[in-house]
């Protein structure tokens, strides 16, 4: 059934965090949301290691929603492992960062995002934005299983 995998939200600022949630919440998302705070933290839930080694890895996210500037292991890198392993590499990447930089998203469409979206600034439409992801990318898209 569409909508009821868990969305991956990777985000180590506490008041992105709280907006996103907020903002999926406030859209009727109704899908768990797990939170990592850092790129390592994010690839140890994705390949079930370290802290998450009980977990199983075919029991993953449906969606990830990826932060570029993470402490430890940067969002780049983490998305280019998602992309690069078979396990993950199907897996729907949304890149959800403040950064405009060309390089920047030409480099994270080069490494298989499926989407790039700049943070908007303002709090409402920053709240539209992910409000239109979440529904987009858990009830409207469909996703190989």
């Amino acid at each position: 059934m569409p909508g009821i995998g868990t969305i991956l939200l990777v985000e180590d600022n506490n008041d992105d965090e709280l907006l996103t949630l907020d903002a999926l919440r406030t859209g009727g998302l109704t899908n768990p949301v797990f939170v990592v705070r850092d790129g390592q933290e994010a690839l140890d839930y994705l390949f079930a290691h370290g802290p998450f080694a009980g977990r199983e890895p075919h029991e993953g996210p449906s969606l990830v929603l990826l932060d570029l500037k993470l402490p430890k292991v940067s969002g780049m890198e983490v998305l280019r492992r998602i992309k690069t392993d078979e396990r993950t590499r199907r897996l729907p990447v949304v890149v959800l960062t403040t950064s405009s930089e060309q390089e920047d998203i030409h480099n994270c469409y080069g490494n298989g995002a499926n989407s790039y979206v700049r943070k908007p600034v303002e709090f409402d439409k920053f709240l539209e934005a992910v409000r239109h992801l979440g529904l987009y990318w858990t009830l409207v898209n469909e996703s190989p299983a």
